[in-house]
Parts: C-alpha cells; sequence; structure tokens
C-alpha cells in the first residue's frame, strides 16, 4: 500500500515564511511524508531533528538539474543522505533539453549518468513530468524517448496524473507500460471553469483518483503525493481537505 506525502511546492508561501514550522503542521495534519521543493538554506541537521521528532519520512527532493550536474550534484547528494532522503526528483527540463527528439535523447544519456551517481550514493533518481512531455516527434511522445531511452535501474517516473490527463493521456495507462518502474504519483483533481483546466482539492473534480490509487498500488507505487498549484483559499486548509479525501480512498 503506497503511503502519502504532500509536495511543499502546494504550501511554498508558509514554508517560505516558516519552513520548519510547515514541515510540523503538515506532519499534524497526517501526512506521513514529505516531498522537497527546495530547503530554505536550512541546515540539513536542523531538517533532521524535526524529521525525527515529527515521525514523518521523506518522500522525496524536486532538484533542479543544475544541481545535478558537475561538483553540486555531489553536494545534492550529501543534503539529502544527511536528511535521509532517498529519492531525488528533477522536476522539470529546460527548453533546450527537450526542444527534438535528438535533445531528448542527450537528456536521456544524461539522465543515465546521473541516475548511475545516485545509485552508486544509494539513492534512487526520478523525472517529474509536466504536459509538455507529450508533445510528439515523428509520432513517439517527449516522455516516452525521455523513458524508452534510460535504464529502468538508474531512472525512475514520478508520474504527474494530472498534467498527463492535461495533454490528453490516461496515466492508468501509463502506469501500466512502465509498472514498477513509476515510484510516486503526483495527485490532484481537475476543474474546467470557462475552458480552462486547473488544479483543485482532491474529490472536487473530474479525475479518477480512487482509479488512480487503484492502479498504483497493483503496481506498487510507493508514494501517492498531493501536489496542488491553485487555490480558492488558504493553500493550509487545502492540504488537509486533501489528506482528509485521500486516506478515506486508501482505506
Amino acid at each position: 500500500m503506497g503511503k502519502i506525502g504532500l509536495q511543499l511546492y502546494s504550501v511554498r508561501e508558509a514554508a517560505g515564511e516558516d519552513f520548519l514550522g510547515t514541515v510540523s503542521r503538515v506532519s499534524d495534519m497526517g501526512y506521513e511524508g514529505i516531498q522537497f521543493a527546495g530547503f530554505f538554506k536550512t541546515p540539513a541537521k536542523d531538517l533532521k531533528r524535526i524529521l525525527n521528532e515529527r515521525r514523518i519520512s521523506t518522500a522525496g527532493s524536486h532538484v533542479g538539474l543544475d544541481v545535478l550536474i558537475g561538483d553540486k550534484i555531489q553536494e545534492t547528494i550529501s543534503y539529502n543522505l544527511d536528511i535521509g532522503n532517498d529519492l531525488i526528483i528533477c522536476p522539470f527540463l529546460p527548453e533546450e533539453s527537450r526542444n527534438t527528439s535528438d535533445d531528448y535523447q542527450r537528456t536521456a544519456e544524461q539522465f543515465n549518468k546521473i541516475g548511475q551517481i545516485c545509485k552508486d550514493n544509494g539513492l534512487m533518481f526520478a523525472y517529474h513530468n509536466h504536459n509538455f512531455e507529450f508533445d510528439t516527434y515523428d509520432g513517439i511522445t517527449g516522455f516516452d524517448l525521455l523513458f524508452g531511452n534510460t535504464d529502468p535501474a538508474l531512472v525512475k517516473v514520478e508520474l504527474d496524473c494530472y498534467w498527463a490527463t492535461y495533454a490528453g493521456y490516461d496515466p492508468r495507462d501509463i502506469i501500466k507500460k512502465y509498472g514498477n518502474r513509476v515510484v510516486s504519483l503526483h495527485i490532484k483533481d481537475m476543474k474546467e471553469e470557462n475552458g480552462n483546466k486547473r488544479s483543485s482539492e482532491i474529490g472536487s473534480g473530474t479525475l479518477d483518483i480512487d482509479g488512480l490509487l487503484q492502479v498504483g498500488n497493483e503496481y506498487g507505487v510507493n508514494w501517492f503525493v498531493v501536489e496542488q498549484e491553485q487555490f480558492d483559499g488558504d493553500p493550509m486548509v487545502s492540504a488537509k481537505l486533501n489528506i482528509d479525501h485521500l486516506a478515506q480512498l486508501l482505506k
């Protein structure tokens, strides 16, 4: 059974104002894990202390490609090891890494190298999609170019189910295709207002969240991570609504 985490980007303003306090508040909501999107210059020992005190796990770290290359990758790895995190996720690709089929293949080669370094240090490496990866190049999506040209043992999938749906694909089919390579799902609901799609609290939109959870559990997904980007009110209130609804669906 996968565990429920929160991507802190969902509550980024609160995290920016009081990072460690926000970690504690998220734990109080009932989340089993926290996925990071920056550490706000917090010493690793201070973050690790709060994680231990609150008994909340790490559900991965979103880390930009710029600190996964050259000398910076060792610093990135060291920090994550110090806080007890074993999953590093690249959350986005700059345009020069994804404009053409050749770009995706070069990026795949780069990901294999990053993945090998992570594996050598006892970590997993994954990539998190948006919707642009589903643009096609001679009939093949960028998503399939990226994961089709990377070693499954070195590069895992964090599938954002909202963005896959936004691009016109059924995330359940993607999970079935990539199987146990999918280690994490980003979960949020989708509303359509005036012809525009936007993210919303779980249970308030059109996505088959229950179906996603079922397929995710069938294929051994480790983490179901809430990540909401748009809000009508306080993001912290939405974070609580999301964990409550998701926990009920997972019962």
